[in-house]
């Protein structure tokens, strides 16, 4: 028992290893010491992967993945699974390859569809960003046009491609036109998606704040929502890059130069599997180098704000 000077009494009770019992004023310093502690728990230790261990986990098992491909195409040829005018072999598509870089239209191949691509879908993000928040904010935008983007976005991609030569004709127009309207579905569902993940206490908290209007939107919606319009970017592009294939597959114009799916139309013409081969590859490859170095990244990035990403 002990006695302060105004007279009140205050009873601290010490246990066995002299901490004060639970409930009673404890040493300031020893609260912060316990926080920091939690903190030091919670927080996830992230730090730079040594280059062995990079190679061995991220680059090892693609090339292997590719090596054991090429082993079992070689074996397929060499005992005649097909003629082979049906599976060329890889030294006959490599063939295609050489011939192509010392013509100087490989890589015009690759630039022209992927020039297309990437303008396209930079038009669907400008497109279906504000249609996504639009859809997810008001009811009435949700109830009258929410059915048709989810419809839209099952419609394949190359039913565009006819109605769009009616219209615009065979040109770029009409190369942009299919890619809207296979990206701009998924990525507005994909924004709507992660909007509707957010948790009510985040809005309430943002508008006690006087966070509303295109503020709350900014700050609050698009901030909490990124990882659900993340993954309706990352479909929008798959849609993009596809619903140009199919439209440079169908309609082909000199005006329109050679892009990586009018070269696979050309080897279907021309008989040439290992030119079918060459374009099948290259779309394959742009596809991966596009994941690679922009979303990948971009998820990294996201999950290591958020504190869900340890090592990676």
């Amino acid at each position: 028992m002990a006695s302060t000077d105004n007279g009140v009494d205050i009873k601290v009770d010490v246990t066995k290893d002299g901490s004060t019992a639970a409930g009673e004023p404890q040493d300031p310093n020893d609260l912060a010491g316990l926080e920091a502690g939690l903190d030091a728990l919670d927080s996830v230790q992230v730090g730079r992967t040594p280059l062995r261990e990079t190679l061995t986990r991220k680059v090892l098992p693609p090339v292997t993945a590719i090596v054991l491909v090429l082993v079992v195409w070689q074996l397929l040829v060499w005992a005649e699974a097909a003629p082979a005018y049906k599976l060329p072999s890889p030294s006959d598509v490599w063939g295609e390859v050489r011939e192509s870089w010392l013509q100087g239209t490989l890589f015009d191949y690759i630039w022209t569809s992927v020039s297309r691509g990437l303008l396209g879908f930079l038009m669907a993000l400008a497109i279906g960003t504000p249609l996504g928040l639009l859809v997810a904010r008001v009811k009435f935008v949700r109830a009258a046009i929410g059915p048709i983007l989810s419809g839209l976005q099952s419609l394949p991609s190359v039913a565009w491609v006819a109605p769009a030569v009616l219209w615009l004709g065979l040109n770029n127009s009409m190369m942009y036109a299919v890619i809207l309207l296979g990206a701009v579905p998924s990525i507005a569902n994909g924004l709507v998606a992660g909007i509707d993940q957010i948790p009510p206490l985040f809005l309430r908290a943002g508008r006690t704040l006087g966070a509303t209007g295109l503020r709350e939107a900014r700050h609050i919606v698009m901030p909490a929502a990124l990882p659900g319009y993340l993954a309706g970017l990352k479909q929008g592009w798959a849609f993009s890059w596809r619903s140009l294939m199919a439209a440079e597959i169908i309609a082909s114009h000199p005006d329109l130069g050679v892009g990586l799916g009018q070269l696979l139309e050309n080897g279907r013409n021309n008989s040439s599997m290992s030119q079918v081969f060459l374009a099948i590859f290259l779309i394959l490859l742009v596809g991966i180098a596009i994941e690679l170095l922009i979303f990948s990244p971009l998820e990294r990035r996201v999950l290591r704000g958020r504190g869900l990403l340890v090592t990676r």
